[in-house]
């Protein structure tokens, strides 16, 4: 009798397992190495903001791109078990419900913002676009607050409806809008990074 042949699991791709073999938690490191390699957004010894940082790869691509002369906060609803670099520092909140005290704490002199948040998906397009449209929204305000002139800003989003409202609004905040979608994001996916460069 043959042993039926299992399906290849399509999640279980080049970049995923490029990820597991560099010892990253997600593939999703992909997309900013390829956003980082276009636009060289982070520099050594920069400070950077990173939104929706679970499950951690981006924090920790960041932190080998600032070096330890440079810093690095994240913050997510879901808590960061990954090992992290000394100047590394991770905060288990809501972006919406951040306090005076954070501020206090990190400062408002962020060189560079990059957010890869997302909704939980409802399978209604028109619900996920606005969640992802409000997420980036909040990634916006928390930018504008935070960075320093000339700073960078690097936002996901589902393309929808509000697409156009949404890079309007970073255009008016920046000296340059790219948009740009990394060859590592899934075929399917409807998401793309909205880039702000020179912070007015």
């Amino acid at each position: 009798m043959k042993r039926a042949k299992t399906k290849p699991n399509r999640w279980q791709d080049h970049y995923a397992r490029q990820a597991k073999k560099e010892k990253f938690p997600a593939r999703s490191v992909y997309k900013l190495k390829e956003i980082q390699q276009k636009y060289r957004l982070i520099k050594a010894g920069d400070k950077v903001l990173d939104l929706g940082c679970y499950p951690g790869s981006w924090l920790l691509f960041a932190a080998s791109l600032t070096g330890s002369n440079g810093q690095v906060v994240g913050v997510d609803l879901k808590p960061v078990t990954v090992n992290t670099p000394a100047h590394v520092r991770v905060y288990t909140a809501d972006i919406f419900a951040l306090h005076d005290e954070f501020f206090m704490s990190e400062g408002k002199d962020f060189n560079v913002v990059i957010s890869d948040m997302a909704p939980a998906t409802t399978g209604s397009k028109f619900v996920d676009n606005t969640r992802s449209f409000d997420l980036c929204s909040a990634a916006l305000v928390m930018a504008q607050k935070v960075l320093i002139p000339g700073g960078s800003f690097a936002c996901k989003i589902f393309h929808g409806e509000d697409f156009k409202v949404f890079s309007d609004s970073v255009q008016k905040s920046f000296k340059t809008l790219k948009i740009y979608k990394p060859q590592s994001s899934r075929k399917a996916s409807r998401e793309i990074y909205i880039i702000g460069l020179g912070k007015m």
